[in-house]
């Protein structure tokens, strides 16, 4: 599976990252409540003697594993390593806030402080640069994460994080959290429909027109210039209009602010990376391959349907998780102008100064795109693999 035997550099530069991060920055913020600036709480005060024990077990075996060369066996050791060293941090983090709440008042906060989010960020990424050159398989690449993640989840589960300060925001608002992310989905879906049923034809015209490239795709790309904030409020004057002029529209949902023009605006960023990646898969479809359909008889419509896009679905399916990827994000923007979704967590923490309450909503939108983006991976792989 590896075929790289050579020192890890990039995982041995990750780990005096790692170390850098746990010794010097603050692992814990602890403040009397979520307005007030923490104090830090830094790693070496938290440990006491078997914690000691505890952390330098992972620390010193990635140190020996990245100096070593890229075998598999040493990989697999690698992404245990850093799944057992983020359980750890994880526990102790749960532990020291059930602590300190004991000791404090129930308004009190403990979050988690820059040196814990690094070393979190750290280990991740040293386990992905192990999962990388262990293996190319979408599938097994997947797994590995999963089994990455299932120690975490389990401390969630069990509630030994209940005291930490982001899960506090989450148990207070946990009605708030389920809202948004039913919110967030219905845009999702709401975009990624009509786009499809608006830019895969617009594709397919585009390449039996060549002539018409240019001016479809110079729109398109004019408003995919436009920002979005810009373009969210450029449409709340026309609907609103058209509302007043259509009353039964406002028995619809259908409104200046809201919904509706967050959707119209998500459709129409959407289009252009959809509309391209349609055009290029077409043209991509080999002219010899094209030419052996016609000799064997085959019509327009039967070269289209089983020649033309089965060989252009890969670059579809990119095209589409490129869109579904960006529409979740561009979703957090449409909270702006009324439209819900993980955004109005995010814009009420900033509004607050909590930022616990930001990362209640940041978090789930980060985790969003990631879990989309491997599920078109792994459908990706799947096509790719049908074709082969």
């Amino acid at each position: 599976m590896v075929s790289h035997l050579r020192p890890q550099s990039v995982a041995l530069t990750l780990w005096v990252a790692l170390l850098m991060a746990a010794l010097w920055l603050p692992f814990l913020n602890y403040a009397p409540n979520r307005l007030v600036s923490g104090e830090p709480q830094r790693l070496s005060s938290l440990l006491t003697g078997i914690d000691w024990l505890w952390a330098l077990i992972p620390l010193l075996g990635l140190l020996l594993l990245s100096l070593r060369p890229a075998r598999t066996s040493t990989l697999i050791t690698m992404i245990g390593l850093c799944g057992l060293l983020i359980t750890l941090t994880l526990l102790l983090s749960g532990r020291e806030a059930a602590r300190l709440a004991v000791e404090g008042t129930p308004l009190a906060r403990t979050s988690f402080g820059s040196g814990l989010w690094c070393v979190l960020a750290l280990c991740l990424l040293m386990a992905a640069e192990a999962v990388s050159r262990l293996t190319r398989s979408v599938l097994w690449r997947l797994v590995f994460n999963v089994l990455l993640w299932l120690p975490v989840i389990v401390l969630l589960v069990s509630g030994q994080l209940d005291q930490v300060a982001l899960l506090k925001e989450y148990a207070n608002r946990r009605d708030v959290f389920d809202a948004a992310l039913l919110r967030h989905l219905f845009l999702l879906i709401g975009t990624l429909l009509p786009a499809l049923l608006i830019g895969v034809p617009l594709g397919v015209w585009c390449y039996r027109h060549a002539s018409r490239q240019s001016g479809v795709f110079s729109v398109l790309n004019i408003i995919q210039t436009v920002p979005s904030v810009a373009l969210f409020g450029l449409l709340i004057a026309p609907l609103a209009a058209l509302v007043s002029a259509l009353p039964w529209l406002g028995r619809w949902g259908i409104s200046g602010t809201g919904v509706a023009p967050a959707l119209i605006a998500l459709v129409l960023y959407a289009l252009l990376p959809l509309v391209r990646s349609v055009v290029t898969g077409l043209q991509q479809v080999p002219a010899d391959v094209l030419e052996t359909a016609r000799g064997m008889g085959m019509g327009r419509a039967q070269i289209f349907w089983q020649v033309e896009v089965p060989l252009a679905l890969p670059l579809l399916i990119s095209g589409l998780r490129v869109v579904a990827v960006q529409t979740v994000g561009m979703a957090v923007i449409a909270a702006l102008i009324g439209a819900g979704g993980f955004g109005s967590i995010i814009f009420q923490g900033l509004l607050s100064s909590a930022t616990e309450l930001v990362l209640l909503g940041v978090i789930p939108v980060i985790a969003l795109a990631v879990m989309i983006d491997g599920l078109f991976k792994i459908l990706l792989s799947w096509v790719t693999r049908g074709r082969g």
